[in-house]
């Protein structure tokens, strides 16, 4: 399945929650390690990053969208554009394209949790992780997003009012992201120990 692109038809209603998979971030900290390619596009056993992500978030069975370019570039940038390609969903998932360990056990988890919460964020071992899932309720916010802050303060505005659900997860695929070499060979070495593929 290629990580291009989408299954999501663009301004399409959808009754289930759309994934926004971001893949647009310069990856400085990879490259500062000694990484030469994106961290994106970095070989896990064979397979990019980014693939191990979409491979997940397409046994789902979720529609996705992967953003890999925004306007300035940051986190904020991207979670609006993919929301704004897909602002016919009832809801988007948020998904850092760095999180090739996440399950598509997870994402559904996350996805469901939407129909009794307005904002859904997931945890690892009382780490805070993703994809933090969002109803149709945020579109206006999160379509106001800009520069590298992402959705926190969106999350901070519902979480005051008593609308988020801490959604205790048995995944450390959520919260365990590879920002440089170090964390490529972590992740690498645990997925041998769980006899990957």
């Amino acid at each position: 399945m290629s990580c291009e692109g989408s299954i999501a038809e663009p301004g399409v209603t959808s009754e289930k929650p759309v994934v926004i998979v971001l893949a647009a971030g310069r990856g400085r900290r990879f490259q500062a390690s000694g990484g030469t390619l994106s961290k994106l596009d970095a070989p896990l056993l064979g397979v990019p990053v980014l693939q191990h992500v979409v491979n997940a978030v397409a046994s789902s069975g979720l529609e996705w969208h992967v953003v890999r370019s925004a306007a300035g570039g940051g986190m904020g940038d991207s979670i609006a554009a993919g929301v704004r390609a897909m602002a016919g969903a009832c809801g988007w998932l948020i998904l850092p394209g760095d999180l090739p360990l996440v399950t598509a056990h997870s994402v559904r988890l996350v996805a469901a949790s939407l129909a009794s919460h307005p904002v859904v964020v997931p945890h690892w071992l009382g780490r805070q992780g993703h994809p933090v899932g969002f109803r149709s309720e945020c579109l206006n916010a999160l379509l106001q997003l800009s520069g590298e802050s992402g959705a926190a303060s969106i999350v901070r505005a519902h979480r005051g009012k008593g609308e988020v659900l801490d959604l205790a997860l048995d995944d450390r695929g959520v919260v365990m992201d590879v920002d440089t070499l170090d964390d490529l060979a972590d992740v690498e070495s645990l997925m041998l120990s769980r006899g990957f593929p």
